[in-house]
């Protein structure tokens, strides 16, 4: 192998793994606000929640049975957009 080569393949192995933090930052993140939305609204704080009214019920309600549907589909399609931004970033988007 020359130095070239091994010089390339390590450019290839520090790309690969800054797609791959990256793609694991953006999962965590998507992941830790599904959480929150959907177990700590709609469970942990809905007593907290429970005197801000919306569509006629409380909040803490809204969320377990509406708000959280709402932000789980908001973050497929920013997981959907952030992913074919980084795609782009790294060279990997698909034809």
């Amino acid at each position: 192998m020359t130095d070239h080569t091994s010089h390339n393949a390590q450019d290839a192995s520090k790309s690969d793994k800054g797609y791959w933090e990256a793609n694991v930052r953006i999962i965590l993140i998507s992941l830790v606000i599904w959480a929150l939305v959907s177990f700590g609204f709609g469970i942990l704080l809905r007593p907290a929640l429970a005197g801000i009214s919306v569509g006629g019920t409380d909040l803490g309600f809204w969320f377990a049975q509406q708000g959280s549907i709402i932000v789980f589909l908001a973050l497929i399609f920013f997981y959907a957009w952030r992913m074919n931004k980084l795609d782009r970033e790294y060279g990997v988007e698909e034809e």
